[in-house]
């Protein structure tokens, strides 16, 4: 459960450490967001040549959360950091980078992620 201004690592090889949530796209007012859900971010930290500048406006998906998610079944996800994963373009779901780090949740794959989660090291 995300909102505006959420601090979120980057968890892939765009060169992009830190990013802040500005934003959903065609969600109208919402106030949260969730795992697997496309956000719009900015980024604050980056490496010097990256693929990414800092202060660059990009759309990404969220792939874990801190706050949990129940499931279908009655279980519960929750991992240790709020992590995105930049994408390539606006209406693709493909992402920017090749590596994703870390584990991704489910709802990822399940929202049509699919070249995400065949990145991921692991999905919960």
């Amino acid at each position: 459960m995300l909102q505006l201004r959420t601090v979120l690592t980057v968890a892939d090889n765009t060169g992009a450490k830190t990013a802040y949530m500005i934003g959903m796209p065609k969600k109208g007012n919402r106030r949260f967001a969730y795992t697997g859900e496309v956000i719009n971010v900015v980024v604050a930290e980056a490496d010097p040549y990256a693929q990414v500048k800092e202060g660059e406006v990009l759309p990404a998906v969220i792939v874990r959360t801190r706050k949990e998610k129940k499931r279908v079944d009655g279980s519960y996800i929750r991992f240790d950091d709020n992590a995105c994963v930049i994408l390539s373009g606006k209406d693709t779901k493909d992402p920017k980078g090749t590596r994703i780090f870390g584990p991704i949740a489910k709802e990822v794959k399940d929202n049509g992620f699919a070249k995400i989660a065949s990145l991921a090291e692991e999905i919960y």
